[in-house]
């Protein structure tokens, strides 16, 4: 559990938001940065078949948001240990942070977050570019625990799972127009 229940805890939580901020934000500029050092890897293909490769994942994880086909996504099945939040809570909450922030010590049950590596992997943009964009994952994955702590409201997470198929087949949708539309 990222907050405490209480309001005698050792430690305030926005302070404890702050620092899983931070350590979301580090864990993705650091996978950020991974793919665009492995980007130049693809600079030999030609253009129209990185453009080709990227459309298809993305039609491929549309496809799979919307339910016409079964793909299992990558995952790591193992949960972060309790003891990393409760034996240091700053230091854990960071590292708590930061592997979420990577993508690679949890489960990502989107397809998004595939589609977007993929086509900054094939792509070749600039490391701002990059950099942001593992940012703005960090940043994404930082508005659930944010939204958490300041809603305080029991039914959130129902709400949450009741809403989360529209909206990662809306997230599908809108990722395959738009590159379809940035790319062709």
């Amino acid at each position: 559990m990222l907050f405490s229940p209480g309001w005698r805890a050792p430690v305030r939580q926005g302070e404890v938001l702050a620092v899983f901020t931070l350590g979301l934000l580090l864990g993705g500029t650091l996978s950020a940065t991974v793919i665009w050092l492995l980007s130049g890897l693809s600079a030999p293909l030609p253009a129209w078949a990185r453009t080709s490769a990227i459309l298809a994942v993305a039609a491929l994880g549309a496809a799979r948001e919307f339910g016409l086909i079964r793909l299992p996504l990558p995952q790591n099945a193992r949960q972060i240990p309790p003891e990393v939040l409760q034996t240091h809570l700053r230091r854990g909450t960071l590292q708590f942070g930061f592997e979420l922030g990577t993508g690679v010590r949890t489960y990502v049950p989107a397809t998004a977050p595939y589609v977007l590596a993929l086509a900054l992997l094939l792509a070749g943009l600039p490391l701002r570019t990059t950099l942001l964009s593992g940012a703005a994952f960090a940043l994404g994955r930082t508005l659930s625990a944010a939204l958490t702590y300041l809603a305080r409201d029991e039914d959130r997470d129902a709400a949450i799972a009741a809403r989360m198929p529209a909206l990662k087949t809306t997230t599908a949708a809108v990722s395959l127009s738009a590159l379809a539309f940035l790319l062709l």
